[in-house]
């Protein structure tokens, strides 16, 4: 795991010390070794720093420049199957005269002798690339297939930029860091800015499975050329192909390919020079990667998990109990409150650009904890989005399969009465009833559900309710002053005729923008900013296009997600040990905002200010910020959306 960064200019010199300067920025990605390469004639340059995991030796030194000499590459990534991808060579052009054991060299004899969509294409892994042709003066960036590796780009003026990360790109002087209203308004929305926009105008995130390419042969023409990016992969083409020929065996024949298939991505992300071992929940996804790795290790592996004091948001004893179970070497810390709300203040320079999941702050903790005693850690990320396990994919279609015949006017009535309570009110009513209630009813923040579905009741078709779902300021261009929501995959109606069934669309489009653009970039900055690898195999791409071949009962069966899955870690973990509501990786971020963190907030959701910055309806934040206070209304999500914007702002400003 590594970062880059690098530029081409039309006019000016390449500069070294803009170079370094630009790569010191990500120092975090890569604290092992530095590396600094530029062609002065063809004004293009490369920045690197490298976090050793596979070939600790000089032999792993990046830019890397191919045995031939034609081509350089910066590599950001893992390919997990690069010793194949060796003895292929070998096999095809007989002995190679390898100067180490790294991926990066696999990588680029790969190019040399396939060319550079072959070899990725064969390539298994997560990866951002940067690949020169000294011979094509082109330059090409690459991303991985399911977006785990981030990559920024863009003209500024006569100036191409790139990097891992935006503060890389911040570090040239050619940066101009104009704000965009309208990337304000889709993070409003989602919590993230999704691809291909960035906070910045003009700078893009590079989409997943995509590749793009600059010719830099004459100079002046080149400079701020529209790119297109070009795919070598997309997760449409893997729903399709397992639509077209879906998986035909027995229940049985399916768990056991999946744990055939997952043991076999796990496995090559068990390679590692340094150590390694994993996050662990107690949850369905993070515990199937645990019993696999464990199944395929002959010491117990390293397992982390982080809990806290309130119960409604503790996993730790369930990953405790699971870790007991498979024998793993388990470590777990508590977290007070103040630690949490301590990590706040570094979110800004962490994410570089707003983004306000909150679930950030406790994958930051636990990552910062593995990092301790591992340089790898392994997660079980993408379960939720391949094996139907967000409550949003069953719960839109029973809800739509009862909607669907209910009149409008019947279904106003029945949203005018559960509004008729407010969300403490449906909150107290259920804390009576609990006592009494079975285990599988207990969950979270009743009344903030019994308004959800109150304003369900309303929506007119399944799409628009995903819709709804998904976003947390439903409004957001009235919130952003001057600016107009663009479009994106989840506006684009075709999005919705890629899978078969409501269920399999929600699915596609949650791997298409929730996944790369909130989970992975969340697990990606946190992990980063303590030097640490994370890893996932489940999003090994045979992982995810044999999970596009499973039947949707094979996913969702009797109300309940990631049958499949569970069924795989059922063989090596009790039933009983896993069965449990569904509980997110969450902060009890509603009362920190009445209490502890009501100061830091008030100052940034100070009314004169927010007017004074001109980017936020100060009187619409407001009203949010007093409903929240009065405890009738839970507006988490809406001010931690503020609150980072706001955060981010001022961290820019200094």
């Amino acid at each position: 795991m590594c970062g880059l960064a690098g530029y081409f200019t039309a006019n000016d010199r390449v500069s070294a010390p803009v170079l370094a300067a630009m790569a010191d920025s990500i120092r975090h990605r890569g604290p092992d070794d530095e590396g600094i390469w530029l062609d002065e004639a063809a004004g293009i340059g490369f920045g690197f720093r490298r976090l050793s995991i596979q070939d600790l030796s000089p032999a792993g030194h990046q830019p890397m420049v191919s045995s031939s000499g034609r081509f350089v590459i910066m590599f950001n990534g893992e390919i997990y199957n690069h010793l194949d991808l060796r003895l292929a060579l070998r096999r095809e052009l007989g002995e190679q005269p390898w100067r180490g054991h790294s991926d990066t060299e696999t990588l680029l004899a790969a190019c040399e002798a396939w060319g550079f969509a072959a070899a990725l294409c064969k390539s298994v892994g997560m990866f951002a690339i940067a690949l020169w042709d000294r011979r094509e003066h082109t330059l090409t960036l690459a991303r991985d297939r399911m977006g785990e590796k981030p990559l920024y780009y863009g003209w500024q003026g006569k100036t191409f930029l790139f990097g891992s990360e935006l503060k890389a790109l911040r570090a040239h002087p050619a940066f101009r860091g104009e704000i965009n209203r309208n990337a304000i308004a889709l993070q409003m929305r989602h919590c993230y800015i999704p691809a291909p926009y960035s906070i910045y105008a003009g700078i893009h995130k590079l989409q997943p499975g995509t590749s793009l390419t600059l010719s830099l042969g004459d100079k002046p023409a080149a400079a701020g050329k529209p790119l297109e990016p070009v795919a070598y992969w997309r997760l449409a083409d893997a729903v399709r192909a397992g639509q077209a020929q879906p998986f035909a065996g027995s229940d049985a024949e399916a768990i056991a390919e999946l744990e055939q298939t997952l043991s076999q991505a796990v496995r090559g992300q068990m390679l590692a020079d340094v150590p390694l071992g994993a996050f662990l929940s107690g949850g369905v996804d993070s515990s199937t990667i645990v019993a696999l790795m464990q199944a395929q290790s002959s010491r117990p592996v390293r397992t982390f998990s982080i809990g806290f004091d309130e119960a409604d948001y503790n996993e730790a004893h369930h990953a405790k109990a699971v870790a007991k179970h498979l024998g793993t070497d388990h470590t777990e810390l508590y977290v007070s409150p103040a630690e949490a709300q301590a990590v706040i203040p570094r979110l800004p320079t962490l994410y570089d650009e707003p983004f306000s999941d909150s679930s950030q702050i406790p994958t930051f903790l636990v990552a910062q904890m593995a990092r301790r005693d591992v340089t790898v850690a392994l997660s079980g990320d993408g379960g939720d989005e391949l094996f139907g396990g967000y409550n949003r994919y069953f719960w839109v279609t029973a809800l739509w399969s009862r909607l669907r015949w209910l009149p409008t006017g019947m279904r106003r009535l029945a949203a005018m009465a559960i509004r008729a309570l407010s969300p403490l009110a449906w909150n107290q009513l259920y804390a009576f009833l609990r006592p009494a209630l079975p285990a599988m009813l207990h969950t979270q923040r009743v009344g903030d559900k019994a308004h959800k579905l109150a304003n369900i009741l309303e929506i007119p078709t399944p799409e628009a309710i995903y819709y709804w779902l998904i976003s947390q300021w439903r409004r957001p261009a009235d919130l952003v002053i001057g600016a107009t929501e663009p479009p994106t995959l989840l506006t684009d109606a075709a999005s919705w005729q890629v899978a078969p069934n409501i269920e399999g669309s929600m699915m596609f489009l949650d791997g298409m923008t929730y996944l790369p653009d909130d989970i992975l970039t969340k697990v990606d900055r946190a992990s980063m900013a303590v030097s640490l690898e994370g890893r996932m195999p489940l999003l090994d791409h045979r992982v995810v296009e044999f999970a596009w071949r499973l039947p949707l009962d094979m996913k969702v069966r009797h109300g309940q997600g990631k049958w499949a899955l569970r069924k795989v870690l059922y063989k090596h973990v009790p039933k009983s040990a896993i069965e449990r509501p569904k509980m997110g990786f969450g902060i009890p971020l509603d009362t920190w905002l009445r209490g502890p963190l009501k100061p830091w907030a008030e100052a940034l959701l100070d009314p004169a200010r927010l007017k004074r910055e001109g980017y936020l309806n100060a009187e619409l934040v407001q009203r949010r910020w007093a409903e929240h206070q009065s405890g009738e209304i839970n507006c988490q999500y809406h001010l931690w959306d503020v609150l980072m914007f706001q955060s981010w702002r001022e961290s820019t400003q200094h």
